[in-house]
């Protein structure tokens, strides 16, 4: 597969943001995209020079012409994409988060590795630079015994409008599934599974958490303290303590540019990037789907369900429910 040819399902601002990434692996090209409306699929395909124009999903699952999709729609509707595209077998990245809730994330999962096709999800701050040597300086042990993270992600949304998908509990609203499970997914990352998840949250007036504070614990000493809203902007970093010092990502979540490691004197490690960041979680993509691999091994299924039950737990201690949600 000397080039792997992307399809995109969803014409909205993140899917442009992966459409700009694409542009920097000369080894992928955009070629398809899937809209509900002719009009927006063409004006899309026009933009960022994708031939193939669908106005509906089904049709741009069965392209022909796609090796890969991305699924780039709001989070209610992530599962019902991807698992159109898994069934068309298509090779499906989608974006976080994976699912509504950790029921919608097995099924999906279970659709892909009974049909033995590609799934990922697209958390694209795993795959940055300055995350990737983040976990190198953790598996070589810099910090000592591991013992805590502090992190954030906020920031100010506007409005209420009932109708955003912030806002709207139909869409999957909220500050914690639309920006909360960035510090969750890292905590995941350094720490694993959780043995206990504590939290409080702030239901606003159409009924999605917008604010919300969480602490996860798991065999001592290790914690996770994590914040998120969408009402406010927070300072968005990460602090990583261990027995010897501590390793701070400032804003972790948007290309951050280097690290900082005190361990005794303060030390800034610079990380040199490309494109616009999106385009290292499709190369992950490319690079397993060129090995025969079905999952990727820094963003396993198993472990994306596994953040998808904590996020569920934490809504169902806020008594959080989606429309549709038993």
């Amino acid at each position: 597969m000397d080039t792997i040819r992307w399809g995109i399902l969803g014409t909205g601002s993140i899917a442009r943001k992966f459409a700009q990434g694409l542009r920097a692996l000369p080894d992928a090209r955009l070629v398809a995209v899937g809209s509900r409306r002719q009009e927006t699929a063409d004006a899309f395909g026009r933009e960022y020079d994708a031939p193939n124009r669908h106005a509906s999903y089904e049709a741009l699952a069965h392209d022909p012409d796609v090796d890969a999709i991305y699924v780039a729609t709001p989070h209610s509707l992530h599962r019902d994409n991807t698992i159109l595209c898994l069934e068309a077998g298509k090779p499906v990245l989608c974006e976080k988060p994976f699912a509504i809730n950790d029921a919608e994330a097995r099924e999906m999962v279970a659709c892909a590795r009974e049909r033995q096709v590609f799934l990922m999800e697209a958390m694209w701050s795993r795959f940055l630079p300055a995350i990737v040597e983040l976990r190198r300086l953790l598996a070589e042990g810099v910090l000592g015994e591991l013992q805590m993270l502090t992190a954030d992600f906020g920031f100010r949304a506007g409005s209420a409008n009932p109708r955003s998908r912030l806002f709207n509990p139909e869409l999957g609203g909220g500050a914690l599934l639309d920006v909360g499970v960035y510090p969750v997914s890292l905590a995941s990352m350094i720490f694993g599974t959780p043995r206990r998840a504590t939290s409080l949250a702030c239901i606003g007036e159409t009924a999605v958490d917008e604010h919300a504070g969480i602490v996860l614990s798991y065999d001592a000493p290790r914690m996770a303290v994590l914040y998120t809203s969408i009402r406010t902007t927070t300072p968005q970093e990460a602090y990583v303590l261990g027995a010897n010092g501590s390793i701070r990502v400032d804003k972790p979540w948007w290309v951050p540019k280097s690290l900082t490691v005190s361990v005794g004197e303060p030390e800034q490690i610079p990380c040199t990037y490309v494109g616009n960041g999106y385009n290292y979680e499709a190369a992950e993509v490319m690079s397993c789907l060129r090995e025969g691999r079905l999952e990727s091994e820094i963003m396993p299924l198993d472990e994306t369900v596994s953040i998808i039950q904590t996020l569920t737990e934490l809504r169902r201690d806020w008594g959080l429910r989606y429309p549709g949600e038993s």
